[in-house]
């Protein structure tokens, strides 16, 4: 994907090159700035299409629509909004890359504007004089030259936030900069409004290179040489009106006769078309999604579980969800502006009203909100009704939004793999089918869960164990397949006691080898094709993404997925 979106731009950066080189329009600017005029419209071209581009894969709301549509969206389409992320860092990545290549080529121009000043079509410059510092002059004085500095200094905040560091060690900060995109667009709808580059209207009345008998002057102009022999007198001075032009020169096609003066004109500002569109469908989309998450939800119960994991569970008015989506979570007291995603561990349905997610403590955010909601409470916080319920901070939800793991319901054979807190996305669709299973395609799960230290397990071990229990009651103890893999072998002798005996033998203590996983599960589903999901640390999943790519004999196909948050 990358690949094709790479060689798209560049085309898109080589029609803009020649149009500009080639181009008659822009001859005589052409004269006075050479490649630096090309290389800074192609550029331009590039970075118009990614700005236009890169908002789409944020909206959030329109993606969640088309993703649940099975009328507007195919099982292919959706598959490929499951890629709204990697889009996203791709147009941002290409933004970057041709910002540079476009600040560079404008640092030539402006070099070219003092250097090559054209005194006889003065309105084409823009410096004041032959010679001026105009790196200097224009790049303070003149708008685009004072938006694009500013531009620069944003987009590296951005840029240099985003890389995985940064975003590990303190999200605050890349969450903070990034929102600095406001600023970048509307810095970007004020450049282009300068009008400093600017093309010929009349090609007509003035073909370029033509020749003016009453103005044109021998040193701005190389005569021709059969001009020269049929004229050997010829002067500076102005033709006579009454002197015939000879005919093989009004006949040569580099060098026709103009009928008047050249006339210039700014480019309109192309970049408000593109952008103007995505960016008011961005605003329209985060109002809605404000009005909608107005009003704070009610918190039913809080429960601390082991290997520091909060479960909130609560209620909200018409809130509908389906397994596999996420929520985004804003907390005044925790931060003003700050708001996580995370994913439902638990849906509404149409005999409970509850929701709940699972986070993990591991950042500031997730760790004042953990103090507000334990403030006056011990760690193992039982769930209370709600009319008995604690004085809970304000906590507004913003969602439900899709994710790949919608569709896991949607195969006959799915394969859910996760690593540590990663089990969150498929926790709903455990409930989902606790509640029943018979409505959906789905006739077989494959649920792998690795973690490190075995408390993790009892996060969703009473889950497992009821739809465990559910299933062999109705005689389909085939149904779904748990593996539950221990990387580590401390605290083995914590081990599941008698309440939870189904998931014993389930224990496995190591990694998973997953070519003979695959190979087992492709040979017990012969040609069919399996959903792979997987949630968990990148190296398990380049390794799925891998083997679902590679060809087996038992003419089983896999088709693998990803979580990612837009």
């Amino acid at each position: 994907f990358q690949f094709f979106w790479l060689c798209l731009n560049v085309w898109l950066f080589g029609k803009t090159f020649l149009l500009y080189n080639q181009g008659l329009q822009y001859y005589y600017l052409h004269q006075m700035l050479g490649l630096g005029l090309c290389v800074s419209r192609a550029s331009a071209s590039v970075l118009n299409l990614n700005c236009c581009l890169v908002l789409l894969p944020m909206c959030r709301v329109l993606l969640a629509f088309l993703r649940g549509s099975q009328k507007v969206a195919s099982k292919k389409t959706r598959r490929l909004l499951d890629k709204s992320k990697t889009f996203h860092v791709t147009c941002g990545v290409t933004i970057c890359i041709f910002s540079v290549l476009h600040v560079a080529a404008h640092l030539v121009n402006a070099l070219n504007f003092s250097e090559n000043y054209n005194e006889e079509f003065v309105t084409l410059n823009a410096a004041n004089y032959r010679g001026e510092v105009s790196q200097l002059y224009l790049m303070s004085l003149l708008v685009p030259g004072l938006t694009g500095v500013i531009m620069v200094l944003v987009l590296f905040l951005m840029c240099t936030a985003s890389t995985y560091a940064i975003r590990v060690s303190n999200y605050d900060i890349f969450w903070y900069t990034h929102n600095l995109f406001f600023v970048f667009y509307m810095l970007l709808m004020v450049h282009v409004s300068g009008g400093v580059l600017k093309y010929q209207t009349n090609l007509e009345e003035h073909p370029p290179g033509c020749f003016n008998p009453n103005k044109t002057l021998r040193h701005n102009l190389t005569v021709p040489k059969a001009f020269e022999e049929l004229f050997p007198d010829y002067t500076t001075e102005p033709f006579p009106e009454d002197l015939p032009v000879p005919e093989p020169f009004v006949q040569n096609s580099f060098m026709r006769v103009c009928s008047e003066e050249p006339k210039f004109q700014s480019h309109f500002p192309e970049t408000w078309f593109w952008i103007s569109g995505p960016l008011c469908l961005y605003c329209v989309e985060r109002l809605y999604r404000y009005i909608r998450s107005n009003k704070p939800v009610t918190i039913t119960s809080v429960i601390s579980h082991p290997c520091n994991v909060l479960e909130v569970r609560m209620v909200k008015d018409d809130f509908e969800a389906r397994p596999g989506q996420y929520v985004i979570l804003h907390c005044p007291r925790v931060s003003a502006l700050e708001s996580h995603p995370f994913t439902l561990t638990m849906c509404p349905t149409d005999t409970k009203a509850t929701f709940g997610v699972h986070l993990k403590v591991v950042g500031d955010w997730t760790e004042r909100f953990r103090d507000l909601l334990l403030l006056h409470s011990n760690q193992d916080t039982e769930i209370l009704p709600i009319f008995q319920q604690r004085r809970y901070p304000k906590l507004y939800v913003d969602g439900p939004f899709g994710s790949p793991f919608e569709e896991s319901l949607n195969y006959e054979v799915s394969l859910c793999v996760a690593g540590g807190i990663g089990v969150t996305p498929f926790a709903s669709i455990l409930n989902t089918l606790l509640d029943g299973w018979k409505c959906y395609k789905l006739r077989r799960l494959y649920f792998i869960w690795v973690c490190r230290d075995i408390e993790s397990f009892r996060w969703f071990a009473d889950l497992l164990c009821m739809l465990h229990n559910k299933l062999w009651q109705e005689n389909r103890p085939d149904y779904i397949n748990i593996q539950l893999y221990l990387s580590q072998t401390d605290g083995i002798q914590k081990i599941i006691g008698e309440k939870y005996q189904a998931l014993n033998s389930r224990l496995l203590i190591g990694r998973p080898r997953w070519k003979l996983l695959f190979d087992d599960i492709a040979k017990c589903n012969r040609r069919k094709t399996i959903g792979v999901f997987c949630c968990g640390p990148n190296k398990i999943s380049k390794i799925l993404h891998k083997l679902s790519n590679s060809s087996n004999s038992y003419g089983t196909r896999f088709e693998y997925n990803k979580e990612s948050f837009s």
